[in-house]
């Protein structure tokens, strides 16, 4: 391979750890916020155009564990372009310790590397190296918050982060030393074709179900959803909004390919799937129902999705894999929406409780409209991205006869239009107290404004013309099951 097309291969990569290294020494300085903040923004919308233009590169770099293909790349645009907005929803920071401002935006940066390495990686060693990076990115962000009275720690929820993380991945790396025991490789290619005569032996069944607890960690599924509201709660609300969104899309990447080996199908790994799948729609909807502070409730509502997302994977299929990441990609740019409205109408960083949405309308028509898409997407409602998504997820399980569950997926959407449709009451048909903070206008600057704009519009846009976006990424899946065979 010569360096040019080397360079066109990698170039997502090497302009994110290029932007990396800028910013490390923009955080040497003092009073680096603002140079930081300006070097993260043009980072990503260069990382965003470098995906863009390294959209149809194909290549396999470091001895084949790096491959570049259109799965990958398409998902590298995927992370560039959430990064890029939640660097523009993340405005001045005020919520984060000020002395380590600029930091916070190079770990933000050093998280989206790990998310984008894991999309190419095909080998099991940069897969778990690739998730760490990231990981580890995370954690460090969640106690940057600034300390206040009567607020439950940040520190708490890091902890709580890191502990159910270094458990998760434990029994995960557990699970993927069975695998390596059985077939002798760490290549994902050739771990797929000589597993597939053994598919039916405890081991091998053993091996992929405690594989999985790395991708429903990540996903917060039914039981590995613990942290999930306490860091929400406990994390600033861009970070929490970081880590509600792109890390989701990394987990079902990890997922894709780790599913791939148990093809064509598994009837014991299809029943622990379907069982997760239930108790997280169940647990995450009904918990839902009564919360107050609007992260909780989408902390809760995200265990819920990480279910509807499991119904792609319990078909075992390509169809049902590109159904859980065209969905699973629509939830980035749904929950993005809600913590843009959120990181805005918070008055100091403290959390929006439902009730400070009160007459938002009148505050911003922009956050409003952007909240209304955001929460109607999420209830699954025509034309948005979520109904396109619950129904694909819904068609790829119903094809494979899994009628119960998706009875109960349907009852479980049904119940999350209340607590959704709660928000917008609250928006739009409740005024906020006269004379109060809570009905002065919102000033938004040019970042905040192309975040929402762009969100509202990939929200419309998924939901309107699906097929386009379905087809590309149904594509982009059959690298990944066809590496498998």
């Amino acid at each position: 391979m010569s360096t040019s097309e080397f360079v066109m291969a990698f170039l997502p990569e090497l302009v994110l750890l290029g932007g990396a290294l800028v910013l490390f020494v923009i955080a040497l300085g003092a009073n680096a916020c603002g140079r930081a903040r300006a070097a993260a923004v043009i980072v990503g919308v260069l990382a965003t155009g470098a995906s863009v233009v390294a959209l149809r590169s194909e290549a396999l770099l470091f001895d084949g564990a790096y491959r570049v293909d259109g799965f990958s790349q398409w998902l590298k645009l995927v992370f560039t372009g959430g990064a890029t907005c939640v660097v523009l929803m993340a405005g001045r920071v005020e919520d984060i310790r000020k002395d380590i401002r600029a930091e916070y935006f190079l770990f933000l940066l050093l998280a989206v590397v790990g998310l984008v390495l894991v999309a190419s990686a095909v080998e099991l060693v940069a897969l778990v190296v690739s998730l760490e990076l990231s990981s580890f990115a995370l954690i460090l962000m969640v106690p940057m918050r600034r300390e206040r009275e009567g607020q439950r720690s940040q520190m708490e929820s890091a902890i709580k982060y890191i502990m159910f993380g270094v458990a998760a991945n434990g029994v995960m790396l557990f699970g993927l030393s069975f695998l390596y025991g059985l077939t002798g490789t760490t290549q994902l290619a050739v771990m797929g074709e000589r597993i597939q005569p053994m598919l039916g032996s405890p081991l091998a069944i053993t091996g992929l179900l405690l594989a999985f607890a790395g991708v429903y960690y990540k996903l917060a599924v039914f039981p590995f959803h613990f942290w999930t509201p306490d860091v929400y709660q406990g994390a600033s609300n861009e970070t929490a909004g970081l880590i509600a969104s792109l890390p989701k899309v990394g987990a079902i990447v990890v997922f894709v390919r780790l599913a791939s080996l148990a093809m064509p199908g598994s009837e014991t790994v299809v029943l622990v799937l379907s069982v997760l799948a239930g108790a997280s729609m169940l647990y995450g909807n009904l918990l839902a129902l009564g919360q107050s502070d609007f992260k909780r409730l989408l902390g809760f509502s995200g265990i819920a999705h990480g279910g509807y997302a499991l119904l792609g994977f319990v078909a075992l299929d390509e169809a049902g894999f590109a159904a859980a990441l065209y969905y699973t990609t629509g939830y980035v740019a749904m929950v993005l929406a809600c913590f843009v409205v959120i990181s805005r109408v918070s008055r100091d960083g403290v959390n929006v409780a439902i009730a400070d949405l009160a007459g938002l309308h009148r505050r911003s028509r922009l956050l409003a409209a952007t909240l209304l898409v955001g929460v109607f997407a999420l209830a699954g409602l025509p034309p948005f991205v979520g109904f396109m998504g619950k129904l694909s997820l819904l068609t790829a399980a119903l094809a494979k006869g899994h009628l119960v569950l998706v009875v109960v997926a349907v009852l479980n959407a049904a119940v999350a239009i209340y607590y959704y449709l709660r928000v917008v009451k609250e928006a739009f048909f409740t005024n906020a107290p006269e004379g109060g903070a809570e009905a002065e206008p919102i000033r938004l600057d040019v970042g905040a404004r192309v975040a929402c704009v762009v969100l509202i519009v990939a929200i419309v846009a998924m939901g309107v013309v699906p097929s386009a976006i379905i087809d590309t990424i149904a594509d982009s899946v059959r690298w990944v099951t066809l590496a498998a065979r």
